[in-house]
């Protein structure tokens, strides 16, 4: 029993080891614009793990997946708009940040899968419209 538990658990190591230096790799090398897709893309990946998290009743990993998906809406996306420059648009922003913080608590605290895909729904537009960014800029630069 115990000699396959090792390999495993190597082999688990050696996963996240690598998907951590790829992870690093890939901000390290990622213009402000991508960076925040990344985001964007982070929040949403961390909610579907948390729903199946729910669907599974693994309390721990739902825990760890929403908590991660605060951290980025909060430290990574909240925190980096600028309310003295940015005006109504940073505005509405912080306060739509916010509001998804909030719900993903409460799909945290109660396992609220519509709480869950509220945030989603939230999310995926500005994601989108980042998107569309990006390509208008690209679009004007030829």
């Amino acid at each position: 029993m115990f000699a396959n538990a090792a390999p495993r658990n190597m082999q688990s190591n050696f996963t996240n080891a690598y998907r951590e230096v790829g992870v690093q790799t890939g901000v390290s090398s990622a213009s402000p614009h991508q960076l925040v897709l990344m985001l964007f893309d982070g929040v949403l990946e961390n909610i579907s793990l948390a729903r199946g998290a729910i669907a599974a009743r693994h309390i721990e990993a739902k825990c760890t997946a929403i908590s991660r998906a605060v951290r980025i809406v909060d430290e990574g996306l909240k925190a980096n708009l600028n309310l003295q420059q940015g005006g109504p648009l940073a505005q509405d922003l912080n306060a739509l940040y916010g509001y998804i913080t909030l719900r993903l608590t409460h799909a945290n605290l109660s396992n609220d899968v519509a709480a869950l895909e509220e945030c989603v729904r939230l999310i995926e537009p500005l994601r989108s419209a980042w998107i569309g960014i990006s390509s208008s800029q690209a679009l004007s630069a030829s």
